[in-house]
């Protein structure tokens, strides 16, 4: 019994050793892209550009914001007092400022995404053409990224879609 284990362990010790060390030619590494990214000067730029223009539409929100509270506690005050025509009215000031507030912040919510992809696409192709290059120069076949981004670069004659759909009789 004690053979049988030690010989299925060291075929699984060749076998992950054979992996490791790269069969056929089959290089692989590995990169942390977070880490890379943030050692980048353009990131940190970008990040600051991204915050001072959210801190645009911040301000804004808290603005109408400060307008609701005031808006809704002078309601509460008076409230005893008014008629019903001036509560409805005051009521419905008050819901379309809660509606305008929503929408701002969806609207805001947008841009700012967008903002950042506009920021953040020219730095992460760079980064991304980077790691592709040193790929190729130190012939690797795959890079991983060490931060769970999955695989970054891949050797294109690795591909088996064109064996697979041959395979399976797609043109």
């Amino acid at each position: 019994m004690k053979k049988i284990a030690l010989i299925v362990a060291l075929g699984l010790m060749t076998s992950i050793s054979t992996f490791a060390l790269g069969e056929a030619g089959t290089k692989l590494g590995y990169v942390n892209s977070q880490e890379l990214l943030s050692m980048m000067p353009e990131m940190t730029k970008a990040d600051g550009d991204l915050k001072t223009f959210a801190k645009q539409y911040q301000d804004q929100l808290e603005s109408m914001g400060k307008e609701f509270e005031k808006k809704g506690t002078e309601y509460q005050t008076g409230e005893k007092t008014m008629s019903d025509a001036v509560k409805t009215v005051k009521q419905k000031e008050l819901q379309d400022l809660e509606a305008r507030i929503r929408d701002f912040q969806q609207t805001a919510q947008e841009k700012i995404s967008k903002k950042k992809e506009e920021l953040y696409k020219p730095i992460l192709e760079k980064a991304d053409k980077a790691i592709k290059d040193v790929a190729k120069e130190k012939g690797y076949s795959y890079v991983f990224d060490a931060s769970g981004g999955g695989l970054l670069y891949a050797n294109e004659s690795d591909n088996l879609l064109p064996l697979v759909k041959a395979k399976l009789g797609i043109k």
